[in-house]
């Protein structure tokens, strides 16, 4: 006779049981990960605080020049989706309103504050699991590793302002309309989803789980 102890019963195998176990745990890394997006400056002074604990880290230590150049090369890719439009201008023509009598239109970033956010965030915790492993601590002049980061840093922020001059654009929310009078928690988690193109949880959502 074979014994059937439905769902979630034991006659499960175990990569059942660890498959649903891995959904559970990401589920409840998604809903606390989504409940995180209105508190952007939460957000961001703790990945000061981890790239600080990271950068004593590495000083300390005086290793894995390497892992931190490969970061700051990571950093950099970043920081161009994030200053850069969603529809390029080059590519797509004039999308971008640049006479005051031209309709407001909000700027949206190829990258989204709170996507660069996490990006980051995971970038400087896999690095500083890296340290860990002294494979990955590949003997280099760092001086040498740092002038050229900063070259490049550098050549690509010039790029990146010229094409900011060149289709007129600026990539915060400067001259953005604003309202007077108190705006509900739920319009402004609203308003940046809109801007940022992100999923929130809904109300149903926050419920169930």
């Amino acid at each position: 006779m074979e014994a059937n102890f439905g769902e979630g019963g034991l006659g499960d195998s175990p990569s059942s049981a660890i498959a649903r176990w891995k959904s559970s745990i990401w589920r409840g890394f998604q809903y606390y990960l989504d409940k995180s997006t209105p508190h952007r400056l939460g957000r961001w002074l703790g990945f000061a605080v981890l790239a600080a604990i990271y950068a004593v880290r590495v000083f300390s230590i005086e290793g894995f020049y390497i892992v931190s150049y490969g970061l700051g090369i990571y950093i950099l890719n970043l920081l161009i989706g994030f200053l850069s439009p969603q529809a390029d201008p080059e590519m797509e023509g004039q999308s971008l309103p640049t006479k005051q009598s031209d309709e407001f239109r909000p700027f949206v970033r190829r990258l989204p504050e709170f996507k660069f956010w996490y990006s980051i965030t995971k970038a400087f915790c896999i690095a500083f699991a890296m340290t860990f492993f002294s494979i990955f601590d590949v003997p280099v002049f760092w001086p040498i590793l740092l002038f050229y980061w900063i070259v490049l840093f550098m050549l690509t922020m010039k790029r990146q302002i010229l094409h900011m001059i060149k289709y007129k654009y600026v990539p915060f929310s400067v001259g953005k309309q604003r309202y007077s009078g108190k705006k509900s928690t739920v319009e402004k988690v609203e308003t940046q989803k809109l801007e940022e193109g992100i999923t929130l949880p809904s109300k149903s959502d926050v419920q169930s789980a």
